[in-house]
Parts: structure tokens; C-alpha cells; sequence
């Protein structure tokens, strides 16, 4: 069985997102210390799993980096590694999934196997 890490963002307080999902309180300062210590965190990572809500902010996102600022080694390692997106509602015919590389859906009850 392979290793598993959950990465999330939290305040101290416990708090993800706001009510309707926003995520703009996540800012820092992304100096080279963080880039670096994102970076390793990341590096060996062969596959990263999302649930639909966030993959919706996601996956545009780096694929937007990846257009703009094709050097950054974060855009790169996040539009390269295989991706698995946990839906009920999304189809393949989705735009936003498609376009995306490295992405299949996972559908329907995870207990079926």
C-alpha cells in the first residue's frame, strides 16, 4: 500500500473556507523559504487526489499558471502529476476536467470498489 499525505490549509482556529466557500484569507508572504519548503513537501508526490469543490478552484488555477509563468516548478509539477478528482456530478464531457491533463474522475460509491 502506498503513503498517503493530506495537505490543507487551516488557521489556527480551525478555519478552511468561509460560507461560501472563499479561500482569500490564505495569504502570505511567498517568499523563496516558502517556495522551497512547499517544493519539497510536493516533490515526491506521484499523484494527487481532489474532491470536486476544490477541484473546480484548482485545476483552473495551474493550468492558468502553467500559460503565464511556464517556469515556475510549481505550476509544472501540478499540471504533470497525475491527478484523481472524487465526483458525483461532473462528466467526462466537462470542460474543465478535459482540459486538464493527467486528470481522470472517480464516480460513483467508493464502497463498490
Amino acid at each position: 500500500m502506498r503513503p498517503l499525505k493530506l495537505q490543507m490549509q487551516i488557521s489556527m482556529d480551525g478555519f478552511v473556507c468561509g460560507l461560501n466557500g472563499e479561500m482569500d484569507w490564505m495569504v502570505w508572504n511567498w517568499n523563496d523559504a516558502l517556495k522551497e519548503y512547499v517544493t519539497k513537501l510536493t516533490e515526491p508526490v506521484d499523484c494527487i487526489i481532489l474532491g470536486r469543490k476544490l477541484a473546480q478552484g484548482f485545476i483552473p488555477h495551474w493550468a492558468s499558471a502553467a500559460l503565464t509563468k511556464p517556469e515556475t516548478d510549481g505550476a509544472r509539477k501540478m499540471n504533470d502529476t497525475a491527478k484523481v478528482v472524487f465526483t458525483k456530478t461532473l462528466d467526462k464531457s466537462d470542460p474543465m476536467v478535459i482540459e486538464w491533463e493527467n486528470t481522470k474522475l472517480a464516480k460513483g460509491n467508493l464502497l463498490d470498489g
